[in-house]
């Protein structure tokens, strides 16, 4: 697989080819010098397989069976390390480290944001006390990431006689697992992602990740949020968004709604203005001011109209210009605008 094709592995939605997948396992078991596991189930989402670990029970109640010992370090991470080692010495470090940027750094950026959430949110839902946390943070080390190790596999490219062949097949139609001596567990991907050009899980009208289980994570531009929020973003006003108390909660309300047409509706009023525009400001309890630069684009549209640009600036801004040289990244004193754009 081309690098291109690992990206669409890491973000692919949907069943996989489970044949294939459960082939990948045993390959890996293989490759690993330990015998193939005697039963490989599958779960809906990582959820799911966790909740059967913690319960020992399928989830239509019967008993899990025998697990054996946790064989993680021998089929996963022992041959990382000695890929790694060995393009490593191959390249050198200098190389190593340019041939790294240029395959799976980018994707390993945006996918461990991704992995993140996912941990964040099957602690959230399992553990109820801190006993609990950190048996479901444990039971969540012992996992491979299947479709989420793509960039690593981007950068490692295996062909079928690598010691990471079996977990590149896994990548290719799994999600999470986890490997035991005598059972493994495989999680189905999800049914469906949505994300924003950042790479940050990001939805305004559902969840941004959801599982075949209903296992599901609500979230605006990365900013996770309750799944009822998302229901009350329709019918923003003005008095609501100032009401209300959380303070991240409120800034995505004021992202969805637009801070132009807050600051509009809100009794908002000028504290400045100058020949480069219009400073507007916004006091919010419990948070940093609202404060933009009106700015209207000398250049006509077609139509012979003059479009207005909101811009914000940083709260400690105190004139137009200083707002609108902060944009360009330069100080006041010296921005001397040619032509207003």
């Amino acid at each position: 697989m081309d690098q291109g094709s690992w990206r669409a592995a890491a973000t692919a939605t949907g069943p996989g080819d489970r044949a294939a997948a459960e082939e990948g396992v045993r390959l890996a078991y293989r490759r690993a010098g330990l015998a193939e596991p005697e039963r490989i189930v599958w779960a809906r989402s990582p959820l799911e397989a966790v909740r059967m670990l913690m319960t020992a029970t399928h989830p239509d109640g019967s008993p899990l069976g025998s697990l054996g010992a946790g064989v993680r370090n021998a089929v996963w991470s022992a041959p990382w390390a000695a890929e790694r080692a060995r393009l490593h010495t191959q390249l050198g470090p200098e190389r190593w480290s340019g041939h790294w940027r240029a395959t799976g750094a980018g994707l390993w950026e945006s996918t461990s944001m991704l992995v993140d959430r996912v941990r964040a949110g099957i602690v959230e839902e399992l553990a109820a006390d801190r006993k609990e946390e950190a048996r479901v943070r444990l039971l969540l080390l012992d996992a491979a990431l299947g479709q989420h190790d793509a960039a690593w596999l981007c950068a490692f490219e295996p062909g079928d006689d690598s010691p990471l062949a079996g977990l590149a097949a896994v990548a290719r139609d799994a999600g999470w697992w986890w490997p035991y001596e005598k059972t493994a567990i495989l999680s189905e991907r999800p049914l469906t992602l949505h994300r924003d050009e950042a790479g940050r899980l990001d939805r305004g009208d559902g969840p941004a990740l959801g599982y075949a289980d209903g296992f599901e994570l609500y979230a605006w531009r990365g900013m996770p949020v309750p799944k009822d929020f998302l229901d009350e973003l329709t019918a923003l006003t003005p008095e609501r968004i100032r009401d209300e108390e959380n303070a991240e909660l409120r800034r995505v309300m004021l992202e969805f709604y637009g801070y132009d047409r807050y600051l509009e509706e809100s009794g908002a009023v000028p504290v400045h203005r100058d020949e480069t525009g219009v400073l507007w400001r916004v006091q919010l309890v419990g948070d940093e001011d609202v404060v933009m630069v009106e700015v209207v684009n000398s250049t006509p549209e077609p139509d012979g109209s003059s479009r207005t640009y909101w811009l914000r600036v940083p709260p400690t801004t105190r004139t137009a210009r200083e707002g609108v040289a902060w944009t360009f990244g330069v100080d006041a004193e010296v921005y001397e605008p040619l032509r207003q754009t």
